[in-house]
């Protein structure tokens, strides 16, 4: 595996999805929860994504339970609780691992890439944030209080590059 592009992913539907679909495009990738203190996020993805959509920008979500199962849900419950409460319209999908021997390829590659503090490759807990540019290389990984709306101005600057 040499780039992000190279991985699969199954949708919330468990359809696989490959992310070289997104190449060009500047991506928020966040693992989400919907019972966490940070699930109010969830509004400002959706109005990130809403914002920077038509400019080649994309919110992809990626539940997951390994913080004080706080994504106890199957994905019929995470669709419908994330739509229902915060009116989510980017990409959901399938509950996932982000840390130990079963994390997803993706947020391995993540992990590597953009270690956090103290160069700590393990994500701390929900609503960890990773902003890649449009070639798939990571620009910045932003702690889970980070709101999405901070990085705004991050996402502008990418999409001008």
């Amino acid at each position: 595996m040499n780039t992000l592009y190279d991985i699969t992913a199954d949708s919330l539907s468990g359809a696989p999805i490959k992310l070289d679909q997104y190449k060009g495009q500047v991506l928020l990738i966040v693992n989400t929860a919907s019972k966490c203190g940070f699930t109010p996020q969830y509004q400002g993805l959706e109005a990130i994504y809403q914002q920077f959509k038509d400019q080649g920008a994309v919110v992809l979500g990626f539940p997951c339970n390994q913080f004080g199962a706080q994504e106890p849900g199957q994905a019929d419950e995470i669709g419908a609780f994330c739509q229902k409460n915060y009116g989510v319209t980017f990409p959901l999908f399938a509950k996932i691992d982000v840390n130990g021997s079963n994390a997803h390829p993706l947020f391995t590659k993540l992990k590597k890439d953009a270690p956090g503090i103290l160069g700590t490759e393990a994500i701390k807990w929900n609503f960890t944030k990773f902003l890649i540019r449009k070639d798939g290389s990571v620009y910045k990984r932003y702690a889970p209080a980070t709101k999405p709306e901070e990085l705004a101005a991050d996402i502008a600057k990418l999409l001008a590059e």
